[in-house]
């Protein structure tokens, strides 16, 4: 089933890193717990409105991050996981990276955003490590996060610089979890993981059906 008519198209796109960014932390519901993995995702910080009353958790140890740090706000001991320089909001605390693991494999964390090489229709995720014979294969924390959070949401563009697609029928690249992805905002469209398959949220410049089009999967109508 693919139809043009259930999501809307914004008319923009495609969107930048910032632009999906911001429609992550638009969509992160208030006071949630949050980590955000390296790479892309830690923009979300910088998209967080003031007052949102999100909790950002890093996995070397950080509770109430804050945005990325610039200028005089540096300081080199205060990072996140991905050795970037951040702030501090009020309130913040550090503890233990034994403990920071605990917190996400304990299930205490609502929301983590994870970068991706692949995702496929059913919500399984690869991420850390292409298989390829010189690539330097990468999990950190990602598997803990895939499984531990309470919702897991993916930022990626959709394609690859080869124009292959990340969103496939099934993952050919090495796991990190199976049917744990619940969203992905890409620079096309935001997709939703169902149990009916992948729904279409918005699109960005496209139609569902020129996307149905290069992904070769059905796409369905948003809930």
């Amino acid at each position: 089933m693919t139809t043009d008519s259930p999501a809307v198209d914004t008319g923009r796109g495609p969107l930048d890193k910032h632009g999906m960014a911001a429609l992550v932390a638009r969509d992160i519901p208030h006071g949630s717990f949050v980590n955000l993995g390296i790479g892309q995702p830690t923009l979300v910080a910088d998209h967080l409105p003031a007052g949102s009353g999100v909790v950002l958790h890093t996995e070397n140890g950080m509770l109430n991050m804050g945005p990325a740090a610039r200028g005089d706000e540096i300081d080199p001991d205060l990072t996140n996981a991905g050795k970037v320089p951040v702030t501090e909001l009020p309130g913040a605390a550090y503890f233990h990276h034994a403990d920071s693991f605990a917190m996400m494999r304990g299930g205490h964390l609502d929301i983590c955003v994870l970068g991706a090489f692949q995702v496929s229709a059913s919500g399984d995720l690869a991420n850390w490590h292409t298989g390829a014979p010189d690539a330097i294969p990468a999990v950190g924390g990602a598997m803990d996060l895939a499984i531990g959070a309470k919702q897991v949401f993916v930022m990626m563009t959709l394609f690859t610089k080869t124009g292959a697609p990340k969103l496939v029928p099934e993952c050919t690249y090495p796991l990190t979890g199976l049917r744990c992805v619940d969203r992905i905002y890409t620079d096309l469209a935001v997709f939703d993981i169902t149990p009916r398959g992948v729904a279409v949220r918005e699109t960005f410049g496209v139609t569902v059906g020129e996307l149905a089009d290069r992904l070769a999967l059905p796409l369905l109508p948003a809930a």
